[in-house]
């Protein structure tokens, strides 16, 4: 939310609600282990799936499921197929790890519409740390299933002799911008549309402080905050859904090759 300054005065920068602040201060050794809003808020999304799983399988699978076993089971089916399609019944092995990817990027997404919360996903540092973690892991995932067979993924089948060094050249680099891509991804998504609704926020306030006609003329952007915090939202579960489905097509890659 807008924060006020003064009446005559701007209000806060947009981008200051991606500010990472220390909550506790610790060192050791001299090293910093303070303890920031982004840390927080990941060991807070971390501690809500895990509490949240733990409740379904303290209080078992009923037979007329709860609304957050039904989640789950939801969840369970939607991840399996998405696997089974893009990654083949060997996939499946894997489910754990993406479904908890997904559940971890979902949980900070929405997080971070909460009052107060801090969105982690806007930040390019983590999405990056994120994207080259699972691309170095599908990289060694290729390398100890196929060994050196893994670098046929660089010669598509059928290319011509004399285009063959271009080609690999090309497949090469493309398969290193995946890392970028797939971060930059995350990290736009999240920070525009955060900047967006605080702008919006922006003048809401400051049609407040004003008063008279500018205090009806505050119902525009009102509404729009509420329309694009809903569209937010969507974004939160599309983005974890779309980061979760281009890591299994990556996947796809290190166990089928071609």
């Amino acid at each position: 939310m807008a924060r006020w300054i003064d009446k005559n005065d701007m209000l806060a920068s947009p981008l200051e609600q991606f500010e990472i602040l220390p909550l506790v201060r610790f060192w050791l050794f001299g090293v910093d282990f303070s303890l920031t809003n982004s840390g927080f808020f990941c060991l807070l999304a971390l501690g809500s799936i895990i509490y949240i799983a733990d409740r379904v399988l303290h209080h078992g699978l009923l037979i007329v499921p709860s609304p957050v076993q039904i989640f789950y089971e939801a969840l369970y089916m939607f991840l399996a197929d998405m696997i089974k399609t893009q990654v083949g019944p060997k996939g499946l092995r894997y489910l754990p790890f993406f479904s908890c990817t997904f559940l971890l990027i979902l949980t900070l997404n929405v997080l971070g519409l909460m009052p107060f919360g801090f969105t982690v996903t806007s930040h390019i540092i983590v999405t990056f740390f994120l994207a080259l973690s699972f691309n170095l892991g599908f990289l060694f995932l290729g390398l100890v299933m196929h060994k050196f067979r893994f670098f046929l993924l660089f010669v598509p089948k059928g290319v011509p002799l004399l285009l063959a060094p271009l080609i690999i050249i090309i497949e090469i680099v493309s398969y290193l911008i995946r890392t970028f891509s797939l971060s930059l991804r995350l990290f736009a998504n999240m920070m525009a549309g955060h900047t967006l609704l605080k702008i919006l926020a922006s003048f809401v306030v400051a049609c407040a402080s004003v008063g008279g006609y500018a205090l009806a003329a505050g119902a525009v952007p009102l509404l729009l905050v509420f329309a694009v915090t809903a569209l937010e939202v969507g974004i939160a579960f599309l983005q974890a859904y779309v980061f979760t489905i281009l890591l299994c097509i990556y996947a796809n890659d290190a166990v089928n090759l071609h």
